[in-house]
């Protein structure tokens, strides 16, 4: 136990870790309202969700930016968004957590002007910009710019902020999303640590730091894990992430005081991990999730947030947020989790654990230093090769039955759910209407930035000027604040960087994926690689030819790629051009590769709007008879709307037999072409 007492001789409990929802939604009004009711309710940091044009640099009136407006996220168009964002809160007092990566350096630089209009001194700003671009080339799929470029903003704003925000963590490496991947928790130490000195080298290198003050870089470097339901493996991931980057820091870069060599970290429990079958029982994965990086004091997390337990059926409501935050409440202050020092110390079993994987992960970040560092092994397509692999591994042993899922593969008879019982009500819906309001007054402040109240100079001098910095070596902070300053757009602001360094499409890891499901004779994939055989050749042809897009800008790639992988061992030929595709471009890929059918994969709610275009254009092409199938996080009523819209069939996480998929699909193609159904079943 703690030896500190308090004035009645009580022992004291350890300070609570902040707790934290990841909120916003709809329009930037609608979020400030959000967020000071959580505030009021006892939340001790913020964590801002901004939607997918925000993040991958679009303005809302851009093509790509089509129904994803305020889905997964608040639009943050420019400084006025900003203000009315974080309208009467006391930036200099809170703690805001920024989930932003390729827009990273403009939503600060809005931010501390935002602090500046409100009074506030910025050296005492604190919170986190995410700020982690490699493993969006990985698992999220928000990036925007090439590696080399990337590497350079986040590099800048490291520079940045040590000297004039010196307590804001200008980056989270984040292995959260890598575990969503398919990461394995070596694979995740490993890829995130490589991320971490890469992103070091750079800072070290570029000269903006004296020698003298890299401990203060280093003391700011934060992380971002994920923490899934095995929570003893969990908690023993985060003691070898805290032993490594120990090792790493003193040994590498010198770093002496040990409090500059602290790991910090915040987490999200794994929302990926939630399931829309009995999604009940997410509360208790959520609860052991938690547990995993807050029961042992030596490892424990500096900031928490929880899903909540229905957001595999769609966007949370505020009281299902309300409710994940009583979770952390109850633990903190009902428990005696906070009375004692780190109860795991001493145990030989633990320690085992901790030592297999400190040495695997040493192990794997040896190996990609001799690449060249984490952006070589981006751009070699090694890191997503081998999680698209370890990803494929787990879906084989969920379908297999080795790895249980209480609800989906095993235990799956259920009472009927009160708390779904009307599934319209069970999540929070985005107005589509708020779409069309937003790029209203989008286009009402490109008309009015320069006149009253505001005043804001022409953008244009701004942003030549941005463009100038990137053209050469001057650091791009200072450059980004005054296109802030100017009223520049989030969508301004990215395309000028855009013309300098170029866009970038990340490998797809599909084509060097291994066989994860074998075709031995009697399996379930023999048959259907049998049907798909058979298909091809009453159609004439050497194979069935299957289109996987990704409309819009949804980057959860992980179903499209398992479902192309997957296909690909069934004896598809198959055509998956990554994300971020417009539903013309989708269209024409179809129709140039003359393909059998079209799967389109979107989590992200912009369904309702994007797969209708598919069908109207196909069409329009002349190609109506392809059929289209639809997967993601899609509402029933919406899955409904899109079969009766023409759609052949749609999926939902609860579907997670990928190899009876891919049967689903031959029976949908031989349907379309008129063929007799084929007696050998799926």
């Amino acid at each position: 136990m703690t030896e500190r007492q308090n004035a009645a001789g009580r022992r004291e409990k350890d300070r609570p870790w902040l707790m934290r929802t990841y909120a916003g939604h709809s329009t930037a009004e609608a979020s400030n309202e959000l967020y000071r009711r959580n505030l009021a309710k006892g939340q001790t940091g913020l964590s801002v969700a901004f939607d997918l044009p925000t993040q991958t640099g679009y303005d809302p009136d851009h093509i790509l930016a089509r129904g994803e407006v305020g889905r997964v996220g608040v639009p943050v168009s420019h400084l006025g968004d900003m203000r009315r964002l974080f309208q009467d809160i006391p930036l200099e007092q809170m703690n805001t957590s920024m989930t932003i990566n390729a827009t990273a350096m403009w939503m600060l630089a809005l931010y501390q002007v935002v602090a500046e209009e409100h009074g506030a001194d910025i050296t005492k700003l604190q919170g986190t910009t995410q700020n982690d671009i490699v493993k969006e080339y990985l698992s999220r799929g928000t990036h925007v710019f090439p590696p080399g470029p990337s590497l350079r903003l986040t590099t800048d704003m490291i520079a940045y902020t040590v000297s004039h925000i010196p307590k804001w963590n200008p980056i989270n490496i984040c292995s959260y999303h890598l575990q969503e991947a398919g990461a394995t928790p070596v694979q995740e130490i490993a890829y995130a640590m490589s991320t971490a000195i890469a992103v070091l080298d750079a800072v070290r290198d570029s000269g903006q730091v004296p020698a003298e003050k890299f401990g203060d870089v280093v003391a700011r470097i934060s992380f971002f894990v994920n923490a899934g339901v095995r929570f003893i493996e969990e908690m023993c991931k985060m003691r070898a992430f805290g032993r490594i980057w120990d090792q790493v820091t003193r040994e590498r870069y010198g770093i002496q005081d040990p409090k500059q060599r602290r790991f910090r970290y915040g987490v999200q429990v794994n929302s990926l991990g939630l399931t829309e079958a009995q999604p009940e029982n997410n509360v208790q994965r959520i609860v052991l999730e938690m547990l995993a990086v807050t029961l042992s004091k030596d490892a424990r997390a500096r900031a928490v947030q929880l899903p909540a337990w229905n957001e595999a059926l769609g966007l949370p409501r505020p009281w299902d947020q309300q409710w994940s935050l009583r979770i952390q409440q109850v633990l903190a202050h009902e428990s005696d989790l906070l009375e004692y020092e780190d109860i795991f110390e001493g145990s030989h079993v633990i320690e085992a654990k901790v030592a297999a994987l400190v040495e695997e992960s040493l192990a794997e970040i040896g190996r990609i230093d001799e690449m060249g560092g984490a952006m070589a092994a981006v751009e070699s397509g090694y890191l997503k090769s081998q999680l698209v692999s370890s990803h494929a591994e787990r879906r084989a042993r969920i379908e297999g039955g080795t790895e249980k899922i209480v609800g989906v593969n095993i235990f799956e008879s259920t009472e009927p759910n009160p708390l779904t019982a009307d599934l319209d009500a069970a999540i929070q819906t985005v107005d589509p209407a708020v779409e069309a309001r937003v790029v209203t007054a989008l286009q009402r402040w490109r008309d009015t930035r320069y006149q009253p109240p505001f005043n804001h100079p022409r953008p244009c001098k701004a942003l030549e000027r941005l463009k100038e910095a990137a053209q050469g070596t001057d650091n791009l902070m200072e450059a980004t604040l005054e296109c802030a300053r100017a009223g520049v757009t989030t969508g301004e602001w990215s395309e000028a960087l855009r013309e300098v360094f170029g866009e970038f499409r990340a490998p797809t890891g599909v084509s060097s994926a291994p066989v994860a499901v074998t075709a031995e004779e009697g399996t379930a994939m023999a048959l259907v690689r049998r049907r798909v055989e058979e298909t091809a050749r009453e159609l004439g042809v050497g194979k069935l030819r299957f289109l996987v897009g990704k409309p819009g800008l949804d980057g959860h790639s992980n179903g499209a790629e398992q479902i192309a992988v997957r296909a690909r061992d069934a004896g598809f030929e198959v055509v998956y051009q990554g994300i971020r595709l417009t539903p013309e471009q989708i269209v024409d890929a179809a129709v140039a590769e003359d393909v059998h059918g079209v799967g389109l994969s979107i989590l992200s709610g912009s369904h309702a709007q994007l797969v209708p275009d598919v069908l109207e254009r196909l069409r329009e092409a002349g190609a109506a008879d392809i059929p289209v199938i639809a997967g993601g996080i899609i509402p029933n009523a919406d899955a409904e709307l899109l079969r009766a819209a023409g759609v052949a069939a749609v999926f939902t996480p609860k579907d997670f037999d990928i190899t009876g998929i891919i049967g689903r699909i031959v029976d949908e193609i031989r349907k379309a072409n008129k063929l007799d159904p084929l007696e050998v079943p799926a």
